[in-house]
């Protein structure tokens, strides 16, 4: 405040005595703290300040109290205090002030668009609005590569890169920062200009930076017919740093994976290792890396587009398959075909073709269109598919560009029967011979159920043979390799009645000399003497017969087999030598052996040793 007597405010005391009696309830203020900077009127309790120019900055809260006393303050009254507190509000009556007069910053050349360097704050005694500053840069050799921006929250100016810096262009710049209250009361103009500034002085410090290429792209033109090794262009790179150090270049393998193309290590002249071919690619994107020799980790990239130039070295062709036919009762000077061309090479002036045909056809001709299309003319009338069913006719396509280039197609034209509006009916001269009203179809259908026919004859044939040879080969009857199962569990041990093995082995033996074996014979019989043979000659017959049944047989396997016929065939001259079949015999027999060969034997000694002793006795 710069007025003394500003009334602040006004207190007020009552007094409960009667108003009319005297001066008892008179009463009187006055001011018992508060002073010397404010003051209390008597009578009103208005409090004022009692200073000018009051300044917050100095102190900014303030105590007051106040006492009011009835009788007219006269003594003997009563009297009342009370406190008032009092703060003083603030006016923007300071200007912003730097701290410095000179701030001194660093950054390293490296630093992108957009790094803060660092930041610059001016000081101001006020609060709230009346505090607030704006940051600009007002002079200097860096105004267009700093500027400088005002952070709210904070008051400060931070400043920041807005240019990329070169270390060996310009190490120092100077800057002139001006800040500015944005809030000025028009009241204390007199105080003089609420603004301040700094000089700031920013060092730009060295670092290690990649190599620099001299285009930040590079393209290239070439044409498709250059010859291996032929430089088609140069990149050029170089240290910015004051050491100044080689460079070296290489190719990024992943933009080239068919290595077409190199590049020189020392002075980066790009060139081929590969033929070009602008009609499999026309653009070529590749990525060139520039490395210190020095410092191989600091490597800079720059993209090389390779254009590829068109020679004219491909000729024109049938742009599609025809499938041309001319009917038998065409007439001279019919159109049977329409042809165009394409070809794969792109000329400036665009391509124009040429028609014509390889050597003189007495059959058929070739107009040219001018258009790029010809057309295919008859030159004679009436044609047999019986006489001649195919025509070929060479046809040559040229273009127009250096060098020119051309090829001779081939057009196949069928001969074909038609209707009278020239619509084909058939090409095949065979189909005259077929009866009227089969189709392709019908007879592609008649042809597939002859084949399904022969199909299931064969078949049931080599069923029908296959089971014709079963019978012969699991009959019962033959005698090979069957096992017949009886079934016939024996009596064991016990069982002293069984058959006569002997009888078994000997099929000759006859009814009326079979013994039975399920009783026990009262008798004995002299020893059987079998008549000798001077040879087997029943199973060389057996043996004989079965052979030739084998070789008459015409279902017989056509492979060598092994057939078991298990016969042994009549007694042999020696006899038998088991003693099972001694009970056929005429003479005694002495069975005592049996007990020395352990108790499984003793019931056959008491059959035949027991029953001679039993005998014997009797």
């Amino acid at each position: 405040l710069n007025v003394s007597g500003t009334s602040v405010v006004q207190v007020t005391a009552t007094d409960a005595d009667d108003p009319s009696y005297g001066n008892s309830a008179r009463i009187i203020y006055s001011i018992l703290q508060g002073q010397p900077y404010f003051s209390v009127e008597p009578e009103t309790g208005i409090i004022r300040t009692a200073l000018p120019n009051m300044n917050r900055e100095n102190r900014e809260q303030y105590q007051v109290v106040i006492q009011a006393k009835d009788m007219g303050g006269q003594m003997g009254g009563l009297s009342g205090t009370t406190t008032v507190n009092i703060t003083l509000t603030d006016v923007n009556d300071n200007p912003p002030r730097f701290p410095q007069s000179t701030i001194h910053l660093r950054i390293p050349e490296s630093s992108p668009v957009g790094t803060a360097i660092g930041s610059v704050k001016a000081t101001d005694a006020d609060t709230g609005k009346n505090a607030e500053v704006e940051y600009r840069i007002i002079d200097g050799d860096g105004t267009d590569m700093f500027d400088i921006v005002t952070q709210k929250d904070t008051q400060e100016g931070i400043i920041t890169v807005r240019k990329p810096l070169d270390y060996e262009t310009r190490r120092l710049y100077t800057l002139k920062v001006e800040a500015e209250n944005t809030h000025v009361d028009p009241r204390f103009y007199y105080l003089g200009p609420f603004k301040d500034t700094t000089i700031v002085k920013i060092s730009v410090e060295d670092v290690d930076e990649p190599p620099i290429f001299s285009r930040s792209s590079y393209l290239f033109e070439v044409h498709e017919d250059i010859e291996l090794g032929t430089i088609i262009g140069t990149v050029m790179a170089r240290d910015p740093d004051s050491a100044s150090s080689p460079i070296r270049f290489s190719l990024d393998r992943h933009t080239d994976l068919d290595r077409i193309f190199n590049i020189h290590s020392g002075n980066g002249s790009i060139y081929t290792s590969k033929p070009l071919d602008r009609e499999i690619s026309q653009w070529h994107n590749l990525s060139v890396i520039a490395a210190e020799i020095n410092n191989p980790k600091d490597t800079a990239r720059v993209p090389v587009y390779v254009r590829i130039l068109d020679v004219n070295d491909n000729a024109p062709q049938f742009a599609v398959f025809y499938d041309t036919f001319v009917c038998e009762n065409a007439r001279a000077g019919q159109l049977i075909q329409t042809i165009s061309a394409v070809d794969k090479d792109d000329p400036l002036g665009g391509q124009k073709f040429f028609f014509s045909l390889a050597a003189v056809n007495p059959n058929f001709t070739v107009q040219d269109n001018e258009d790029n299309t010809a057309r295919i003319l008859t030159r004679r009338n009436g044609f047999s598919r019986h006489e001649i069913s195919t025509y070929l006719l060479p046809v040559v396509i040229s273009d127009n560009d250096y060098p020119i280039q051309s090829s001779t197609g081939t057009l196949t034209i069928r001969v074909c029967a038609c209707d009278s509006r020239g619509n084909m009916q058939s090409c095949n001269a065979e189909a005259l011979l077929l009866p009227a009203g089969l189709s392709t179809g019908a007879l592609v259908a008649i042809l597939l159920c002859i084949i399904i026919l022969l199909v299931i004859v064969v078949l049931f044939a080599a069923l029908k043979r296959q089971r014709k040879k079963e019978p012969l080969i699991l009959s019962k009857e033959d005698i090979r390799d069957n096992i017949v199962s009886y079934n016939d569990e024996g009596g064991g041990e016990e069982d002293t009645q069984a058959f006569d093995i002997g009888t078994l082995r000997n099929p000759a033996a006859m009814e009326d000399k079979k013994l039975r074996r399920d009783i026990i014979p009262e008798t004995l019989f002299a020893p059987r003497r079998t008549p000798s043979a001077p040879d087997n000659t029943d199973v060389r017959d057996f043996i004989n017969q079965r052979l030739k049944e084998h070789d008459t047989d015409p279902s017989a396997p056509p492979y060598d087999s092994l057939a078991t016929y298990a016969y042994e065939g009549n007694d042999s001259i020696a006899e038998s030598l088991s003693s099972l079949e001694s009970g056929t015999t005429e003479g005694d027999q002495n069975y005592d052996y049996l007990r020395e060969w352990g108790p499984r034997f003793n019931k056959l000694a008491e059959m035949y040793g027991g029953g001679e002793s039993d005998k014997d006795t009797s």
